[in-house]
């Protein structure tokens, strides 16, 4: 199954950001803090660490739930990439990044 990596961070915004609504806070940035600016509580964790394991091809072990694995959106999706391994991340990676990465590197 490929996914791209775009896509990862939408849905998980998309998950935070209903979620947040529905305890009347506002939307947040990629790089907010989500645990400590009360935008996710513990039941919302919970919540979202079975809808990654029902979107996502990964498994989350309890040695997994750490603060900084789900402390912003951007985090969130590190550790799914990191969980889903670097083979999904080379899926999602197209020709033209490639080139345009090579040409920045030479």
């Amino acid at each position: 199954m490929a996914i791209e990596i775009a896509s990862i961070k939408v849905q998980v915004r998309e998950f935070v950001w209903d979620y947040s609504q529905t305890k009347g806070i506002a939307p947040q940035a990629d790089d907010q803090l989500l645990i400590q600016q009360s935008t996710m509580d513990s039941l919302g964790v919970f919540r979202l660490i079975s809808f990654l394991e029902d979107t996502f091809p990964i498994v989350i072990e309890d040695t997994d739930i750490l603060p900084e694995n789900f402390e912003t959106i951007n985090a969130i999706e590190g550790f799914i990439l990191r969980k889903m391994g670097d083979a999904a991340a080379e899926v999602a990676f197209s020709p033209t990044q490639a080139s345009t990465q090579t040409a920045l590197v030479s």
